[in-house]
């Protein structure tokens, strides 16, 4: 029982002996001690977030592609029961299937994790079209980047947020010109990899070894021929390198053979920052930064749910997490190391693989 003056209400807000149409939830009554100027203490505030988000609009999200797990993954997390109040009452309610159409070892995977979806209370749509209908934002989980440029255009038309995973597109042309076009059109929109909130990344972002002065960054690397090499899966370990460095990558040169690589950026305030790709033997996400107050490991990975707790942050505020800039240099260090490989280890440089791409994309 809470009393306020002469007034009594219980734990749900209600006055007692008052009719059940007089009913106040504690989300509408916590509102009202904010109008009438009352000061709450700590706990209550803490109440009042809870209540708000308690009393929040649902958000319905939609799924386009189920030709990874991460659709399956990240679907289970948003309509899980009960719900997480982190993810801001967000629940997947829609898919569209497709998805890979090209890459046998994606679109092998639609049929069985269609089906799967479908368990979670999930409603299979014909089109993006249909999808986009029924939903407040989007998740772009298409595993094959070739389609994506399509795909998000048609999301973008519409004006509802959309959260890209990786890989934002298959060649840095298509990325480029999808980042364009959510800034023209004003659409919000953002990609990470779950590995840019790994521990350790987070505190090196944080400033917990000060000023960061180099780093080095390993993940799994596995190749697919529809995409510049590090795009398809050393994009994890790329992404955990520039959440660290940052902005500033003027050249990247490249060292490969058949089971590693080796990509070397060199910053334009002369830090470098590397990131070994592994084919071969243990492969975990990870590395160490170097700074002025200490050296810190950047594993391990946490695995989806710091990523999704942003991404529901997003949806909630409209508000992206990653700057365009630091997503379009990162992807910039991919192609820059695919045209290192292609002269022979030569570096190069990243503005002018950028200017390249923004060429294409016109």
């Amino acid at each position: 029982m809470t009393r306020i003056g002469s007034l009594k209400f219980d734990s749900a807000g209600s006055r007692p002996g008052v009719a059940q149409t007089n009913h106040w939830s504690r989300g509408a009554f916590c509102r009202f001690l904010l109008i009438l100027g009352v000061t709450l203490t700590a706990p209550h505030g803490v109440a009042l977030a809870q209540a708000e988000a308690d009393d929040a609009a649902p958000l319905r999200l939609g799924v386009i592609g189920l030709d990874t797990s991460h659709s399956l993954a990240f679907t289970k997390a948003f309509n899980a029961t009960p719900a997480d109040p982190a993810m801001q009452n967000c629940r997947v309610v829609a898919a569209y299937p497709w998805g890979s159409k090209t890459i046998e070892s994606s679109s092998s995977r639609i049929p069985g994790y269609t089906e799967e979806i479908k368990k979670l209370g999930v409603e299979i749509v014909d089109s993006i079209e249909e999808l986009l209908e029924r939903v407040d934002g989007v998740l772009l989980e298409t595993n094959d980047g070739g389609p994506r440029r399509d795909q998000v255009m048609k999301v973008f038309a519409s004006g509802k947020p959309v959260f890209m995973d990786k890989p934002v597109a298959a060649s840095l042309a298509d990325v480029v010109a999808i980042y364009d076009a959510a800034q023209k059109l004003g659409v919000p929109t953002f990609s990470s990899s779950s590995l840019r909130y790994a521990e350790g990344v987070q505190a090196v972002r944080g400033g917990e070894i000060g000023a960061v002065l180099g780093c080095d960054a390993h993940s799994p690397c596995s190749l697919d021929p529809t995409h510049p090499d590090l795009f398809w899966y050393g994009i994890h370990g790329v992404e955990m390198l520039f959440t660290c460095m940052g902005t500033g990558c003027e050249s990247v040169s490249r060292t490969t053979s058949d089971s590693f690589d080796l990509a070397v950026g060199r910053w334009s305030d002369g830090r470098i920052g590397t990131f070994r790709g592994i084919r071969t033997g243990a492969a975990p996400y990870g590395g160490n930064a170097f700074g002025e107050k200490a050296v810190r490991s950047i594993g391990p990975s946490r695995g989806y749910q710091p990523l999704l707790i942003e991404i529901a942050k997003f949806f909630r505020t409209r508000q992206p997490p990653v700057s365009v800039e630091e997503t379009l240099e990162l992807y910039a260090f991919m192609e820059a190391a695919d045209e290192s490989k292609r002269q022979g280890g030569k570096p190069v440089s990243i503005a002018e693989v950028l200017d390249k791409a923004r060429k294409a994309a016109d």
